[in-house]
């Protein structure tokens, strides 16, 4: 992008935009599997590297390439890579990362399926995983070891919207030689930069807010010095984890409108949050802009506003979640979110169901805990869908 814009609403629409020779005022999509070398010493010269360009959509593509420079703009890095899924980013942070008898720290309240990777996966490999509640910084400085090499962060914590403090933890972390990443999915670099409070690399799932328009699957990884980047690229092309595309251009077109979408996000967000708050029926509600969440000092200081997710539970328990999930209308019954449109779901019997029980409870992922993903509908309309869903209690 010429000039030097440095605003996120420009930065949103225009970083990324790569010149291209036929003046597209949008990034083609090269849905190719391989280009064609002008000649053998050409080819020659890009699998040695010495030469910069295309040689197989796996090893890069440029309307790939347009978004891994537009994410890593907008969250402050020197580079991004794209990758099939959130899930995907994250086993390729922990492939290239992590080894036979390292040790890890993570968040003891992440994403159902970053645990059941924990568990089920890095454990045949050698690595072992502390969880720890990361919201402590004690706990984080208990639970390192010699052998400790990453801390992984999932603030806010999915479901429970538990914050942890990057910057604390990146200077304890970095003291002990230990690399922090950061999965910024809930609050996008709109709400919070990981990066500029310390932390090494920051993942996203870009099905949710980055694309947000619920179509697309997507992930991506940034990194904040180049160092790290040919690591986590190597073992991308050898895992084979790379987005397509056609996806790369959908969730780079969804960024364009990132930055008006979170606001209607978390100005509906708070407004729902604080209906659940005083309505007779609920028992508790902790969304990070209420001044009732318990780590709000922090909320004020490490992000811009309070997201989009609200969780909630009911004075009646799972019996009375269960009589709200199916008297709703205008809010979908689905997993995901960061989409356009309000999702609701309960964690415990869906997106952390095959959590073991043990492990809910002590990410207090309780029974009752309902989870919003508050979308960009009319926010009387949202609120209306909720009342009248309470009032079948």
């Amino acid at each position: 992008m010429k000039g030097d814009f440095g605003s996120m609403d420009t930065l949103a629409v225009h970083a990324g935009m790569l010149e291209d020779e036929h003046g597209a005022i949008v990034p083609p999509i090269y849905q190719v599997s391989t280009f064609r070398f002008k000649n053998v010493e050409q080819g020659a010269a890009f699998f040695a590297g010495s030469e910069e360009g295309y040689i197989y959509t796996r090893l890069g593509n440029p309307t790939i390439k347009a978004l891994e420079v537009c994410v890593a703009t907008l969250e402050g890095g020197s580079a991004g890579l794209a990758c099939a899924s959130g899930m995907a980013a994250i086993n390729t942070i922990f492939s290239a990362l992590l080894k036979d008898g390292d040790h890890m720290i993570c968040s003891k309240v992440v994403y159902g399926s970053t645990l059941g990777l924990i568990k089920d996966v890095l454990t045949k490999f050698g690595v072992e995983t502390s969880l720890v509640d990361t919201s402590s910084l004690n706990e984080c400085k208990k639970a390192i070891k010699p052998n400790t090499k990453l801390i992984f962060l999932e603030t806010p914590g999915n479901p429970t919207l538990v914050i942890s403090d990057i910057a604390a933890t990146s200077e304890i972390a970095h003291q002990n030689d230990i690399l922090v990443v950061v999965d910024n999915t809930f609050s996008t670099p709109v709400i919070q930069r990981p990066l500029d409070l310390g932390a090494d690399i920051v993942i996203h799932s870009m099905t949710k807010y980055l694309n947000g328009h619920a179509d697309v699957v997507a992930g991506m990884i940034v990194v904040k010095k180049s160092n790290i980047f040919d690591e986590l690229r190597t073992t991308l092309n050898q895992i084979g984890g790379i987005i397509d595309p056609f996806a790369a251009f959908l969730v780079h077109r969804g960024i364009k409108t990132l930055v008006l979408r979170m606001e209607r996000h978390c100005e509906n967000a708070l407004r729902v949050a604080s209906f659940l708050e005083g309505h007779t029926k609920v028992k508790w509600v902790n969304y990070p802009g209420l001044k009732s969440h318990p780590q709000y000092p922090l909320v004020q200081k490490q992000m811009k506003a309070g997201g989009g997710m609200v969780s909630f539970g009911l004075k009646g328990g799972f019996k009375a979640g269960k009589a709200l999930l199916n008297n709703v209308k205008l809010c979908c019954l689905a997993v995901s979110l960061g989409g356009v449109e309000t999702l609701i779901e309960h964690p415990a019997s869906m997106t952390h169901s095959h959590v073991d029980e043990k492990d809910r409870e002590m990410a207090s992922i309780t029974d009752d805990l309902i989870r919003l993903s508050v979308g960009i509908e009319n926010s009387e309309d949202i609120i209306q869908d909720l009342r009248e869903a309470l009032d079948k209690i």
